[in-house]
């Protein structure tokens, strides 16, 4: 059985692999869920459309507390945050490390370029 596959640990190499007949049926049967199972991402109290619902259902029926909602005045900035973590400040000039970077002006997204396909037939 020969087939081809990406291969990821190098960047995404188009490459040919060549296995016997029984060995690609048990690598391919590794995929396949058994009867009556089915894919946790997709179905069941943590599925995204009703999770928020779901899980306070869960809570309720195993008697727990009501997790409480994240403080908003407690939030840090990326900043902050990226400070915190590493001890390097995005706020000091990358230059000097004396002066302070602050932002002068907020640019606007520029909107999508257009694509025109043109019939070449």
């Amino acid at each position: 059985m020969t087939f081809r596959y990406k291969d990821y640990r190098h960047d995404a190499q188009q490459k040919t692999m060549i296995l016997q007949a029984e060995e690609f049926i048990r690598r391919f049967l590794l995929h396949v869920l058994p009867d009556g199972f089915q894919r946790i991402r997709y179905y069941g109290f943590l599925g995204n459309r009703y999770r928020e619902q779901k899980l306070a259902h869960c809570r309720e029926l195993l008697g727990m507390p009501t997790p409480e909602p994240p403080a908003l005045e407690t939030a840090k900035d990326y900043r902050e945050r990226y400070e915190e973590l590493t001890g390097a400040s995005l706020r000091q000039c990358p230059v000097c490390r004396q002066g302070r970077m602050l932002v002068t002006q907020i640019l606007p997204r520029r909107p999508p370029r257009q694509v025109s396909i043109t019939d070449s037939s």
